[in-house]
């Protein structure tokens, strides 16, 4: 419902960036390597508005293209992602690619959220469009507590299921609003319109 002519252009095979990093310092003087796995190009879709009953759609920002750079599941705590959208924002302010105000949706954050005490990751939960970098760390923490107090009552597998929440800032809750499908379900297929182009060094 979101993009009105019912599929989104993507790089998905070809991105413009590979395995790249960005570093940072936590405040404990700890530097880590947050790593890229890709940055591509794609088209935005319609922005959402949810009330209490209806969810409305604002159609100005559909089909402009976009960068989205996806990390790694390197991320740790709500403090790393937050000092990492913070350096993200200042190189792209720095090498003008956008304006970056997060505010008015030219700079967003989707966030990934699984617990594990393991190498082996739990159940993902995606929350989308967080619009402020106070709210990436909330939903983040929020999420945490949410996953951990179901491991420890026991309803992880019945409560905890993959899908698309959204952040509400007024309760300081996720709200579930779909169930997240795997990739086999999106039915990528090529866009023939898009040229090859090659990117030097310049």
């Amino acid at each position: 419902p979101d993009n009105p002519k019912n599929f989104q252009i993507t790089q998905f095979n070809t991105p413009i960036g590979r395995n790249g990093y960005i570093e940072i310092t936590k405040k404990n003087g700890e530097k880590k390597r947050i790593e890229i796995l890709e940055a591509h190009m794609e088209e935005d879709t319609c922005k959402s508005v949810h009330g209490e009953k209806t969810s409305l759609l604002d159609f100005n920002r559909a089909g402009v293209p976009l960068l989205e750079i996806v990390t790694k599941p390197c991320i740790h705590d709500s403090e790393e992602a937050v000092l990492y959208l913070e350096k993200l924002r200042e190189l792209l302010l720095y090498a003008g690619v956008s304006d970056c105000k997060i505010e008015e949706g030219s700079m967003r954050c989707d966030a990934n959220i699984s617990i594990s005490k393991s190498d082996v990751f739990g159940t993902k939960v995606e929350v989308k469009n967080v619009n402020s970098f106070g709210g990436v760390r909330d939903c983040i923490n929020y999420e945490i507590k949410r996953q951990t107090k179901a491991k420890e009552d026991g309803t992880y597998d019945t409560d905890i299921i993959q899908q698309t929440r959204r952040w509400d800032e007024e309760s300081g809750t996720t709200i579930g609003m779909r169930s997240k499908v795997d990739a086999i379900d999106y039915k990528y297929f090529v866009e023939p319109n898009i040229p090859k182009f090659k990117l030097t060094d310049e």
